[in-house]
């Protein structure tokens, strides 16, 4: 990862009561009146870590945006249920818009890594009048955590029995990275992730100018640019030398993604 000095302090979280009585961690910088960037962070990560460590907040600043942030539910300061149901894919969607309801914000320009790229698409899909376009990072062509194997990472929790599935291990260390995550609370995001539909349609994708930006050495990288062609706005941009957990830090990406983020039309 690129070394990001952190010239961005965090603010002491907003909190955001949704439908179901979860809060929500939300962070704010910037001129209120400039045009808005509202960050949302991966699976296992949070706004500190995706976007403030990484130095996207402070470049965001520079370039003149106003910048919204939330710990997605299970994550960061944000409340962590250890209910599946409270992950389906419509509650992190509705989250976001309670969000902007709050801040009275109508439309924003949005930028998502991973999971947050994935509830991004649905965002722009579902309420379309609140993203005017998106930058969405390592977000795959289905459904998000599907390669993660809940019952051998509920096994290790309940019984402490060893993962044997190498994408599981890797799930789990990133997990275990960030400090103060529930592990319990994140494989119910993995189980949530798995009720309703939730991949992508390919029949009705976001009609936004979306760029989807991708490290190379990914598993998922051949994945994300078919996705981008079917994007009727869609654009394509590798991440050089970056896989799924060192890309949100690469220089490539921030220069790329806020280029794209800048564009008035």
């Amino acid at each position: 990862m690129d070394a990001v000095p952190a010239l961005t302090e965090i603010p002491s979280p907003q909190f955001v009561i949704v439908g179901d009585n979860i809060r929500l961690a939300t962070y704010s910088w910037g001129d209120p009146d400039a045009e808005t960037v509202l960050c949302v962070h991966g699976f296992g990560s949070s706004t500190r870590d995706n976007w403030v460590n990484t130095g996207w907040i402070r470049d965001l600043l520079r370039a003149g945006f106003r910048v919204l942030a939330v710990d997605q539910r299970g994550h960061g300061l944000s409340d962590k249920p250890h209910d599946a149901n409270s992950y389906r894919m419509t509650a992190l969607v509705s989250d976001l818009v309670a969000v902007l309801d709050t801040y009275l914000v109508d439309q924003v320009r949005y930028l998502g890594y991973s999971l947050g790229g994935r509830v991004g698409w649905q965002l722009a899909v579902d309420a379309p009048e609140h993203v005017e376009r998106a930058v969405l990072g390592g977000i795959p062509d289905g459904r998000p955590l599907a390669r993660l194997q809940v019952e051998q990472a509920r096994a290790f929790l309940d019984r402490g029995e060893a993962v044997q599935d190498a994408t599981t291990q890797r799930y789990m260390a990133l997990a275990e990275r960030v400090p103060g995550n529930d592990l319990r609370a994140l494989v119910a995001i993995a189980e949530g992730m798995r009720l309703g539909e939730t991949d992508p349609d390919p029949a009705a994708p976001p009609r936004q100018p979306v760029l989807i930006a991708t490290g190379t050495e990914d598993p998922i990288h051949d994945q994300s640019a078919r996705l981008a062609r079917l994007l009727p706005q869609g654009e394509f941009v590798d991440i050089p030398g970056r896989h799924h957990v060192n890309a949100p830090g690469a220089r490539a990406f921030r220069e790329a993604g806020i280029a794209f983020l800048s564009r008035e039309i």
